[in-house]
C-alpha cells in the first residue's frame, strides 16, 4: 500500500545548471555536459533510494524544460526564431519555438537517460514525457493550421519514444498534461484521444499527471484567481476514468482542490499529491499520512500512491531532499495507521 514516488522533475545541482529556475542555463557543453547530466542523474537516483521512495525517476536532469526537452529532437520545429505567445490559457507569456513543417523524430529522444537510469537502480523506474495537448499549447503553429491535427502528430512521435522507453526497461511511462486543467472542454473532445494515441500499444504501466503547475509566481497568481474551490478535476476526471490510462497523478495537499473528485477515478491508481511544491516548508510524516487518510475516503488503499503535487525542478536542492524523505516516512506512517 501507499507506494511512495514523485511527479517527475528534481532540482538540478549547481554544477550542472543554474539553480532555482524553471528554465536554467547549462554550466557546460558538449561531452562535459553529457557527463554532468549522467552524474546528476546518478546523484538523484541515490537520493531517492536513500529517502525510501518505492518508484524513482531520473529527475529530468537532462532536460532544460519538461516540454522543450522532447521538442529538441523533433524535425519541423524552428528553435532559432522563437516568438512570444500566451500559454496555458494566457496564464503567462513564454518564448516558444515555431512548428514550420511536418513533424518527425530525428531518432531516439531519451535513450541515454532511460538506459543509464535503468542500469543504476533496481527500483521501479518511471519516465515522464510531455502530453500532446500540453505540447500543442507550448509551440506556435505555422504549418498545420489545426491544433488538434498538430497534437495528434505530436502524439505519434510520443508513442514512438514511449515504445522505445518501454524497451529500455522503463516500468511506468507518465504523460504530463497540465493543459488538461485549462482547456476543460477540449479534454473529452480530443485531449483524451490524443493521450490514448501517445500511449497506444504500451504494455507497461501508463500514467497521466494533471496539476496546477510548478511553484512559480505565474502559477501561484493564477491559483489565487480560481476562488475558494478549484473544480477543474471534477470536469475532466469522468473522461479520464473511461480511458485506458492506468494511473492518474493529481494535486491535493495545500490546495483548494476538493478531495471528492478522486472518487470519479474508479478503477485507476491514484497518485495523491501529499507534498506542496510551491512552499519551502517541509511536510511532516504526520501531515503526509493525514493527506493519505483524507484520500482514503475516496480511493481504495491498494490503489493509492503517495506523490508530489507537481515537479520539483525550481526548488532548492536541500528542500527537495527533505521533502522526498517526508513522502516515504509519511507513507510508512500511513501503512501503520491504515494497514
Amino acid at each position: 500500500m501507499f507506494e511512495a514516488t514523485l511527479a517527475g522533475s528534481l532540482p538540478k545541482p549547481a554544477w550542472l545548471a543554474e539553480t532555482d529556475k524553471l528554465w536554467p542555463q547549462w554550466r557546460a557543453s558538449g561531452e562535459e555536459l553529457q557527463q554532468a547530466k549522467r552524474d546528476a542523474t546518478l546523484l538523484w537516483l541515490k537520493a531517492q533510494e536513500d529517502a525510501g521512495l518505492d518508484i524513482v525517476t531520473e529527475g529530468e536532469q537532462s532536460r532544460q524544460h519538461f516540454v522543450h526537452g522532447f521538442l529538441e529532437a523533433v524535425n519541423g520545429i524552428d528553435f532559432e526564431h522563437k516568438v512570444e505567445m500566451g500559454i496555458r490559457g494566457d496564464r503567462y507569456k513564454a518564448m516558444v519555438p515555431q512548428v514550420i513543417g511536418p513533424l518527425s523524430l530525428r531518432g531516439r529522444v531519451h535513450a541515454m537517460e532511460a538506459q543509464f537510469a535503468r542500469a543504476h537502480t533496481t527500483k521501479k523506474l518511471k519516465f515522464t514525457l510531455p502530453g500532446p495537448m500540453t505540447i500543442a499549447d507550448t509551440v506556435a503553429d505555422r504549418y498545420y493550421g489545426d491544433k488538434v491535427k498538430m497534437a495528434m502528430a505530436f502524439a505519434d512521435l510520443l508513442n514512438q519514444e514511449a515504445r522505445a522507453l518501454q524497451a529500455d526497461g522503463v516500468d511506468i511511462i507518465q504523460f504530463d498534461e497540465p493543459a488538461f486543467n485549462v482547456f476543460l472542454e477540449d479534454v473529452p473532445q480530443w485531449g483524451i484521444a490524443a493521450l490514448e494515441k501517445a500511449a497506444a500499444g504500451l504494455t507497461c504501466t501508463t500514467a497521466v499527471h494533471i496539476c496546477y503547475g510548478y511553484g512559480i509566481k505565474a502559477n501561484i497568481d493564477w491559483k489565487g484567481s480560481l476562488g475558494e474551490e478549484w473544480r477543474q478535476y471534477e470536469k475532466i476526471f469522468p473522461a479520464i476514468a473511461k480511458s485506458s490510462i492506468k494511473q492518474v497523478s493529481l494535486e491535493c495537499y495545500h490546495s483548494h482542490v476538493p478531495p471528492h473528485p478522486m472518487a470519479l477515478l474508479q478503477g485507476k491508481d491514484v497518485l495523491v499529491g501529499v507534498i506542496d511544491v510551491a512552499s519551502d516548508e517541509v511536510e511532516t510524516p504526520e501531515q503526509v499520512a493525514d493527506t493519505i487518510g483524507l484520500a482514503l475516503q475516496y480511493v481504495p488503499k491498494e490503489r493509492l500512491f503517495a506523490c508530489t503535487n507537481c515537479g520539483m525542478a525550481p526548488m532548492k536542492r536541500e528542500i527537495a531532499v527533505r521533502k522526498l524523505a517526508a513522502i516515504a516516512q509519511g507513507a510508512a506512517l500511513a501503512r501503520q495507521r491504515y494497514g
